[in-house]
């Protein structure tokens, strides 16, 4: 074997502390294993003693194999992130603005700013989600927005529309107040809709008894 192996008198003794003899790790044959077991009155160990090579091998696949499993956790996380329903703006109140319009015009935003500035509320509070980016999303994916106000202009295809309410009217579901009415680039253009959504809004947000 290269070494001499000091003889060892003690039964109790176990092949580990052949080691404590030795400066340098040494590799029994199983044949080699067998003679010292039988010299020492014990039983072969059922796990095989593995080469310096196929202990560098073993822990390289370990290694690989947690770095997959990182890798995948990383990527079912960016998924979920990617998933989100997007939502313009802070949202800090959670009151969300759902509008049929693909984007904003200035004026239509101005108007819509000048309505909630009235109300109480600036635009760092407000959420805007556009129709399109709502559609094929379910009820459940909704709720978990956590939307404590929720103001629709126009149509939306969406489940949302189930819920049992009537245009310019206050509906509750939950912990969550629901306004429909019409697309905010038709109330820009309409006075008596601008009237009806401004009566809406202060009903809504109790500007009678101070802002919510």
């Amino acid at each position: 074997m290269g070494k001499f192996l000091p003889t060892l008198t003690m039964e109790n003794d176990s092949l580990e502390s052949l080691s404590a003899f030795l400066e340098d790790s040494i590799f029994l044959l199983e044949a080699d294993q067998k003679i010292i077991a039988e010299e020492l009155m014990i039983s072969v160990p059922s796990k095989p003693i593995l080469s310096e090579e196929q202990q560098k091998n073993t822990y390289s696949s370990k290694i690989e194999h947690k770095e997959i499993q990182l890798t995948n956790y990383q990527e079912t996380k960016l998924d979920l992130i990617e998933d989100l329903i997007p939502i313009k703006g802070n949202f800090s109140k959670g009151i969300l603005v759902l509008h049929e319009e693909s984007s904003l015009s200035t004026e239509v935003m101005d108007m819509l700013v000048k309505m909630l500035n009235a109300c109480g509320h600036s635009m760092t509070e407000v959420g805007l989600l556009a129709a399109e980016n709502l559609e094929n999303r379910s009820m459940e994916e909704f709720k978990a927005l956590n939307a404590h106000v929720v103001l629709k202009f126009g149509r939306i295809k969406h489940p949302i529309n189930q819920l049992p309410i009537i245009s310019y009217e206050i509906h509750t579901e939950g912990e969550t107040e629901y306004l429909f009415s019409d697309a905010l680039t038709s109330i820009s253009e309409d006075k008596a809709l601008k009237r009806q959504l401004w009566g809406a809004l202060q009903l809504l947000f109790n500007l009678s008894t101070g802002t919510k």
